[in-house]
């Protein structure tokens, strides 16, 4: 007996072939497209090139690629690529009349 399983993309060049129904018009088809991603940061507007987002082909709707804006989210962060400060529990914080090592 012999069952035909379908397999998932599981690689970008895969998806770019997987066409879905958009969720907004419900007429078109949603495509894999690589686009330019805009947002502002404070009082700067930041542009990304080359950015993955899904978007219709009738009504040009865009839902970002969610683990793409993760990572630009993190990228994005004020405090990306600086150490944090932990601060030990120091263990002889109790004042005694012993020096410490």
């Amino acid at each position: 007996m012999s069952e035909s399983i379908e397999e998932k993309p599981s690689s970008i060049s895969n998806l770019q072939e997987v066409e879905l129904a958009c969720p907004e018009c419900h007429s078109g088809m949603i495509h894999l497209r690589y686009i330019t991603y805009f947002t502002w940061l404070h009082q700067e507007l930041v542009s990304v090139p080359n950015f993955p987002a899904w978007v219709c082909d009738v009504c040009g709707r865009r839902e970002y690629d969610e683990r793409a804006v993760r990572w630009l989210n993190i990228l994005l962060n004020p405090s990306a690529g600086k150490r944090s400060r932990l601060r030990r529990a120091n263990q002889h914080t109790a004042q005694t009349d012993q020096p410490h090592p």
